[in-house]
Parts: structure tokens; C-alpha cells; sequence
């Protein structure tokens, strides 16, 4: 009998899956009530003073429900979660989660219901074919609402309200029933123990001391730390320094068995020599009966944006924590830039402007390193007169209008959950941010809301005003679609009639006018005041579309009698 569970648990950020994730580790004694504290998945600072969760991480616990318990045999089974980010920014992790495991926990809060990332969430689950456990949390609060929360979930997912498990996270109370469905539901892992070896790489962080660490489920067959390990795609050797569990720390064990989730010490120096989505084997040659696992995206960066050093003297210090960075995060891009104001830098590919904020947070804390980021941008394509296709990240390589023919833009589809009565507010909000209707769905007293918006949009503080208009009762998520064309223009930025290239930006033509004005009207009031006067523009071409008073005071001349 198959003793296996893998799971995840997938929400809106601050539904409590954090909380529930800390309430299963203390209720199946993963970890003892002395070491245990809050947010143990959460290894970073930051993630545990935000509340967000930014990595996925798996632990393995082992759980034995007494005898006839809920209808179970009272055998130990062991319980692999791998826990989810909760910010829309990191979706490529929760699809990388998801793919590892056979089901997955659908928590809803039943203060707040039904949100995007529920829906979203939700879907990929189920495109991925995972067995769905409803869960309503927070039943415990006076606040909640869980018949309304009940009707969401059939409405929306189709759930019957025998089909919903209710618990308290918090309180520990229906956790151990929660336990109980999780064994009783979740299918067993469909690999064989026969079979050649295949184990999926779904994530990855370096140690100094073992090098790279790959995390993986094994699908087929079992590892060995004793045993030569390849990774099948690249066909490369691995020096295994050490393997085992997750509890929540590492803990060494010498086989990994069919189903299980993870890691193993690779011993690879540079993280970028082991991809995720790669498959991990003990031989090689017989590739006709042992095909590499079907992988993962490559985590696909939607902003740019330029870092340099505060100071211009300590490039080398930001290049080293750069590089020290990218050890723990995979998913960060870095290509050297130059700026004529500002030095040398780098130019940063982040899964969206969250992560910008990490990763400039994570620089100063982690490795004290100061640094001036350049305005976000996003990724066009601009087809040539010529007929070339070219992919820009900053309007620096923005080529002369005479030499385009057509500017695309990434686009998304957006959803947005609302109270209904603020429906009207937030699709003046969406108009205003070039956003294209496409429908509403009504849910109980609340509206889910889809549009078609440019990304450049998104990231340029769409969500704060949505939130604004809503009262704060707005969520959004979004993904990428194709791209489409879109007429744009280089708006540039002359400070005492010279550019300066990190302030220029890429702009719709239409609203060219009305940021030029905002940005000299932004920068005037920064600058400090001078004896002479320093002229601010912004300029489309050679020509001026903004320009505010000088900056400056001009003192009247002296004049004797």
C-alpha cells in the first residue's frame, strides 16, 4: 500500500495559508512545540515581517490518525506539502508547486470569500488534472460569513456545501478531519518503483557548502545517494553531497523512494547549470524506455528596469551582491548597462514589480548595498522598415520612428473581484489605464470583473488605484496574452537642455503630454534651488511637450544711488 500524499494548499494572499501550513507541522509533531514558531515555511525575513509568502517550500511530515478514526486504517502515511507563494507576482511558482503534486487545498477566507487569485489558482489546478479539497478558513470569526462563502464556491467551482470542509487555521479546529480527507482523497503518487529512475527538478537554491541544491519528486523508480545521478537534458554529471527530506529543515536520508519530494546536493557551483523542469536519472543510455519528464515554463520576466550604485564607486560591491543574489533566485536576469549620469549598472529582468521591490530590499539587507532604480518598464517589439524584429527593454534602444513600422506591447487579462457597488468607479479607473471590457460576472453581491489591459499600464500603479476606488476591497490577477500594437513614443527628459536617459521613458502617444508635465512638475520640485536658472523639459523628438518655470531664483541686481 502506497503510504504517499502530495499536496499543496493554494489561496489569496492573506487567506491563512501560512497559518494552516504551520497548524499541520504542529499537528502531525513535524516539528516539537520548542522549536516550533510562526511562519516556519517562510526562510526570508522579509517574507515573514510582510506576511507574503515569496519562495514555495516543501516539508515532509509523517501522520498517524488512531484506529477506525475517520474511516482510516490507523497506518503512518507520510505527507508531502509543498507551500505556495501567495502573491500574483510569483504564479510560476504556485504552477511549479501544483505540477509536483497530486491535489491540491483550496483555502477561501470566509471573511473575504471568493477572490482572484482563488479563481486563478483554481483553474490551474484543475488544468493540471489535481484532485481540489475545499477548505473554508477563519470560521472561528465573528466577521465570517460562511453560508454566503458556501454559495461562492458552488457558484463559482461548483462545489456542494457537503463537499466543503470548515476549519480554524488559527484555532486548530477541523484540522485533523482536514487531515483525515487529505489521506483518504488525495491519490497516492502514479509512478512506478520498477521503472528507470526519473526525478523532477522543480525548484533549486545554492548552499556555499553543497553547492546547488535541487529540489525534486521522484516519479519513477528511486535515488540512491550512493548511485552516479544525471540530469537527462543537459546530460550532466552530478557529484551527490547529500540527499534527503524536508522537515522543515533539510535532513539527510540515504534513498529517496517513488513519490517522494526532496533534494539533492548536486555539488554544481553556478545555479544556472541546473534548469528547472530538467529531469534527474541514474543512466543515461537506455533513452528509449527512460524519456525525460515534461518540464516547466521558463519563468518568463514581465519588468525591466535599470539598478545602479548610490554611490558610482561601489560598482564592484553591487555586482558581487548581484551575483550572490541570483544563487537563491533563479528567476533574476542581470545585463550590464551604462549611463552617462549615473555610471555603470545593470539591467534587471523581475517577474513583475513586487519582485522589483524584493530584490532592491533583499540588496540592501542582505548584502548593504545602496541603489538608485530606474523607472519599470515592459518589453516591446518593434518590426522594422526593413522588415527585422526587434525586442526592446528600454527606451534607450528605442530606434528612430523613420525605422519602425509597427510597436507591439505584452497585453494581459485581468480579473478583478469587487463589491458590486463599486463597479462603476473601477471601470472608469480601467478606461483610464487603456483597458478593454470583456465581461462581469456576478457573485452573490459581488462582481468579478475581466478586461483586456497593457501590462505598461499594470505596473504603473493600476493596482493602488483600484484599491482606492473599491474602499480596498479589490483583487486583482492577471497573465500574459499576446501582444498588440500600440502607438508609443520615446518621451525624453532635458535638464539644462541635456537628456538624461534613466528619466526618458517609453509612453502611448495620447498620454505623452500629460506624463511629460507631471514628470518636470515632479523633478522641479525635487531639484535644489539654484542662484541660476535650470530649464526642465520633456520632449517627444525635437519637440517640447512640457516645460515648467525655471528652477532657480534670480536675484535682482544691486543698485547704489
Amino acid at each position: 500500500m502506497n503510504t504517499i500524499r502530495n499536496f499543496s494548499i493554494i489561496a489569496h494572499i492573506d487567506h491563512g495559508k501560512t497559518t494552516l501550513t504551520d497548524r499541520l507541522i504542529r499537528a502531525t509533531n513535524t516539528v516539537s512545540e520548542r522549536d516550533m514558531s510562526e511562519r516556519m515555511m517562510d526562510s526570508n525575513p522579509i517574507e515573514k515581517e510582510r506576511g507574503v509568502t515569496i519562495k514555495l517550500a516543501p516539508v515532509t511530515m509523517h501522520y498517524k490518525l488512531p484506529l477506525n478514526k475517520f474511516e482510516i486504517d490507523g497506518s503512518e502515511y507520510t505527507l508531502n506539502l509543498i507551500d505556495t507563494p501567495g502573491h500574483v507576482d510569483f504564479a510560476y511558482e504556485v504552477e511549479r508547486s501544483l505540477a509536483a503534486c497530486e491535489a491540491a487545498v483550496l483555502l477561501v477566507d470566509a471573511t473575504q470569500g471568493v477572490q482572484a487569485q482563488t479563481v486563478a489558482h483554481t483553474y490551474k489546478a484543475v488544468e493540471l488534472g489535481l484532485h481540489i479539497i475545499p477548505v473554508i478558513n477563519k470560521i472561528d470569526l465573528p466577521s465570517a460569513e460562511v453560508d454566503r462563502t458556501l454559495k461562492e464556491l458552488e457558484q463559482v467551482f461548483g462545489f456542494k456545501a457537503e463537499e466543503v470542509s470548515q476549519l480554524s487555521a488559527k484555532s486548530g479546529q477541523g484540522v485533523e478531519a482536514l487531515l483525515a480527507r487529505i489521506i483518504r482523497e488525495v491519490p497516492p503518487p502514479r509512478g512506478q518503483s520498477s521503472a528507470p529512475t526519473r526525478a523532477l527538478v522543480f525548484n533549486s537554491t545554492y548552499d556555499s557548502h553543497l553547492g546547488v541544491i535541487a529540489f525534486v519528486r521522484v516519479v519513477d523508480g528511486s535515488l540512491d545517494s550512493h548511485q552516479p545521478l544525471f540530469l537527462m537534458q543537459s546530460k550532466t554529471p552530478l557529484e551527490v553531497r547529500e540527499m534527503g527530506i524536508f522537515s522543515p529543515q533539510r535532513t539527510p536520508q540515504t534513498t529517496l523512494e517513488t513519490g517522494a519530494v526532496g533534494y539533492i546536493a548536486t555539488g554544481l557551483k553556478d545555479i544556472r547549470d541546473l534548469r528547472v523542469g530538467d529531469t534527474v536519472t541514474v543512466n543515461l543510455k537506455p533513452l528509449a524506455t527512460n524519456q525525460p519528464l515534461p518540464g516547466y515554463k521558463t519563468p518568463q520576466h514581465t519588468v525591466y528596469a535599470d539598478l545602479y550604485p548610490a554611490d558610482t564607486t561601489n560598482f564592484q560591491e553591487l555586482q558581487d551582491a548581484i551575483e550572490k543574489l541570483s544563487l537563491t533566485d533563479a528567476s533574476l536576469s542581470a545585463k550590464l548597462v551604462h549611463s552617462p549620469v549615473l555610471g555603470s549598472g545593470f539591467r534587471l529582468g523581475f517577474l513583475g514589480v513586487f519582485h522589483v521591490e524584493i530584490t532592491k530590499e533583499r540588496l540592501f539587507r542582505e548584502q548593504g548595498v545602496s541603489t538608485i532604480l530606474t523607472n519599470p518598464t515592459v518589453e516591446y517589439t518593434i518590426i522594422t522598415t526593413t522588415g527585422q524584429t526587434r525586442i526592446i527593454q528600454n527606451p534607450s534602444d528605442l530606434p528612430d520612428p523613420t525605422e519602425i513600422k509597427e510597436m507591439k506591447e505584452p497585453m494581459t487579462r485581468a480579473t478583478i473581484m469587487c463589491p458590486g457597488s463599486a463597479l462603476g468607479p473601477l471601470m472608469e479607473v480601467l478606461q483610464n489605464h487603456r483597458g478593454v471590457y470583456s465581461n462581469t460576472i456576478y457573485i452573490g453581491g459581488r462582481a468579478q470583473l475581466t478586461y483586456t489591459v497593457p501590462l505598461a499600464e499594470l505596473i504603473s500603479g493600476l493596482f493602488d488605484e483600484l484599491k482606492s476606488a473599491s474602499s480596498g476591497y479589490a483583487t486583482l490577477d492577471y497573465e500574459l496574452i499576446e501582444p498588440a500594437p500600440v502607438d508609443a513614443v520615446k518621451l525624453i527628459i532635458l535638464l539644462n537642455f541635456e537628456e538624461i536617459m534613466p528619466l526618458s521613458r517609453i509612453v502611448v502617444r495620447q498620454k505623452a503630454e500629460k506624463v511629460g508635465r507631471k514628470l518636470v512638475a515632479e523633478i522641479k520640485e525635487l531639484l535644489p534651488r539654484h542662484v541660476f536658472a535650470i530649464p526642465i523639459q520633456a520632449a517627444i523628438g525635437g519637440k517640447i511637450v512640457a516645460r515648467p518655470n525655471f528652477t532657480g531664483e534670480t536675484k535682482p541686481a544691486k543698485t547704489s544711488y
